[in-house]
């Protein structure tokens, strides 16, 4: 046999369905890397303009950066250096540490404990209150904001930490019971039983299996929750009010901002400076990110 000739028809045959599996997923490829950079590209005229003169934010566009790449004279980091030291800001980036935190805590732990009654536990009604909890997911939370508002006035919650996390709770539980819901709802049946016959009460099966295994799905949530919490204007607006001393970073930003947007340009570089904690907090739990989506959205 001729053993050369035919290592080399084997080779360009391989090579040949190399090459086509790579020409039929070109498109797929091309696709994406066309989304990623119309995704991207706000974000990196924002940095731009955030370095940029002001007088020079007024007269032209930021992609005009690109005429001279190289001169760093058209940079400065007056923007920066005008939120950094602003009177308060120390404050309120404490204050939205203060909101944050809890009002992603308090909704993990009681969804949390929602999702494994609703998936694991027989009760009269389960599946109508599942039903309700799935359509407060459509209910728009403007339409709640001046009866809740009307109820802290009352109670006196208005304008303090407790009213601001029992908000964001309320608003977070519903997406919550439901990812949480549909993750657990997926693991094993077997693992559940073997626990029961061991035993277990529901509160033990709860802790030393469900929350272990459900890490994933809980990191998910948690990453969801903690950005929209760590982003809110609109309900810490309301409930809050005008109260300097409880006031997260994105309502201080506003008031430097002005009423008017005559300095709006200081709006991009406090962006920048309010996306480092939520991309610490995302890459920190990143690995548990996919996992905790996919298997959550497969069986439920």
């Amino acid at each position: 046999m001729n053993t050369p000739y035919i290592r080399q028809k084997y080779s360009t045959k391989s090579l040949y369905q190399s090459l086509q599996k790579l020409l039929n997923r070109a498109p797929v490829h091309i696709a994406l890397l066309a989304i990623s950079v119309i995704w991207t590209l706000p974000t990196v005229g924002l940095f731009i303009s955030s370095l940029r003169h002001r007088d020079e934010l007024l007269k032209t566009g930021w992609w005009t950066v690109f005429q001279h790449p190289f001169d760093f004279t058209q940079y400065q980091l007056g923007n920066y250096i005008d939120v950094l030291s602003a009177e308060g800001m120390g404050q309120a980036f404490l204050n939205s540490f203060i909101i944050a935190i809890p009002a992603t805590v308090i909704p993990i732990a009681i969804a949390t404990f929602a999702a494994y009654a609703f998936a694991w536990m027989k009760f009269p009604g389960r599946q109508i209150l599942f039903i309700v909890v799935v359509g407060l997911l459509v209910v728009p939370l403007q339409m709640t904001l001046i009866p809740v508002l009307r109820a802290y006035n009352q109670f006196g919650l208005s304008g303090t930490f407790l009213g601001i996390w029992l908000a964001h709770t309320g608003y977070g539980l519903p997406l919550g019971i439901y990812l949480l819901r549909n993750y657990i709802g997926s693991l094993p049946k077997d693992l559940i039983e073997a626990a029961a016959v061991d035993g277990a009460s529901h509160l033990t099966t709860f802790t030393r299996l469900i929350l272990p295994l459900s890490m994933p799905a809980i990191a998910s949530f948690a990453v969801f929750q903690f950005l929209w919490v760590w982003n809110d204007l609109l309900v810490a607006l309301v409930y809050l009010g005008g109260t300097p001393d409880v006031a997260p970073l994105t309502m201080r930003l506003t008031s430097l901002v002005g009423s008017r947007g005559e300095a709006w340009q200081i709006l991009t570089s406090g962006a920048f400076i309010t996306m480092i904690v939520p991309l610490m907090v995302f890459f920190s739990l990143q690995r548990y990110f996919v996992r905790g989506i996919l298997a959550g959205s497969v069986k439920g």
